[in-house]
């Protein structure tokens, strides 16, 4: 498609069937854009755009609607990602500020997308595999028993008691304190545990039992917790407005958004900047009808996890993909701060 005037006349219709939800005809077309074309080029331009795919008509007597691939050329080539209002940037940025642990953000996130787009909202919690460790403390307890706090650079806080053989002297203490930190603070969870690993043989043989459970307990913390296969949803009932978007029936898009499998792939695939599969894109049968709008989210150089929504094909896509790529930058920007 090299012509111009005619992909204008599938971003207006693409505009006007999402704000309608009317098949759009050549006369309402040109009543609502300056296209500068007679009616008859436009019913041409309609019929071609119809021939190559963009368009279907729903009905002989009814104007067009876009298919599934006319979605996707305005996605490509036509959409411009709209500003975010002054106060839909201040009500993220306000309800974000507030979370006090990554469990708080991600709940908060869900919502204040699902708020801004009117459709179901996706939050992957930060994976700790791909998270950095930003601090270690060691604490002594009674009874041979050391706290162990780990922080990570999502936010993450994870606390351990480690019981011992018998307690650890302050002199071990600081020892095994000031070495771990200089062996993981600013190491990725999996090559921190292997460098962990690797200390006990440097500690004294008669303190190898302690230092071992510490390690060994700090080595669990890092790699034992999947919490990249969790996910938070809400705003399901959103799509109830949508009802009539659907093929057949909601419930088949409501049972794919449970199965939490479904959502984690294709949250998967945002790894940089804004993904959208339209339709069949999403690969799964029920989400034929569907647009899932995703985003990677933490700092510029390492993505934690994803976050997107689920809405019908007929979306406002300039405003959803807004709403997902603001709401990314400042869960990121949160838990870089927190």
């Amino acid at each position: 498609m090299t012509d111009d005037r005619r992909l204008d006349v599938l971003r207006a219709i693409v505009e006007d069937y999402v704000a309608t939800q009317e098949p759009v005809g050549s006369r309402s077309l040109l009543e609502r854009h300056q296209l500068g074309v007679s009616p008859a080029t436009v019913r041409n331009d309609m019929a071609a755009l119809e021939e190559e795919g963009y368009l279907t008509q729903p009905h002989t007597s009814a104007g067009r609607i876009p298919t599934d691939k006319g979605y996707r050329m305005f996605v490509d080539r036509l959409a411009t990602v709209k500003a975010l209002s002054t106060a839909e940037r201040r009500a993220i940025e306000t309800f974000l500020t507030g979370a006090v642990d990554v469990d708080d953000v991600v709940q908060r996130s869900v919502k204040v997308l699902a708020q801004l787009t009117n459709q179901v909202a996706i939050v992957q919690y930060p994976s700790l595999t791909r998270s950095t460790v930003r601090h270690i403390e060691l604490v002594s307890l009674e009874g041979a028993r050391v706290l162990l706090v780990v922080i990570t650079s999502s936010g993450r806080v994870e606390q351990r008691i480690v019981e011992l053989v018998e307690t650890p002297s302050d002199d071990l203490m600081s020892d095994m304190r000031s070495r771990i930190t200089r062996a993981t603070v600013g190491e990725r969870l999996p090559e921190a545990s292997l460098r962990l690993a690797d200390m006990i043989e440097t500690f004294q043989a008669n303190d190898r039992p302690i230092v071992t459970s510490i390690v060994t307990t700090l080595s669990h913390t890092f790699t034992n917790e999947r919490s990249d296969e969790r996910i938070a949803v809400g705003g399901t009932a959103n799509l109830a407005r949508f009802g009539s978007d659907f093929d057949t029936s909601i419930k088949p898009v409501l049972e794919a958004i449970e199965e939490q499998v479904v959502l984690l792939k294709l949250l998967g695939e945002a790894t940089s900047g804004l993904t959208v599969r339209i339709g069949s894109e999403t690969g799964h049968e029920s989400l034929m009808s569907t647009t899932v709008v995703s985003s990677a989210y933490g700092s510029d150089d390492l993505a934690l996890a994803t976050l997107g929504t689920v809405g019908p094909t007929r979306m406002d896509y300039p405003a959803t993909m807004a709403a997902v790529g603001a709401v990314a930058r400042y869960v990121g920007r949160t838990l870089a701060d927190n």
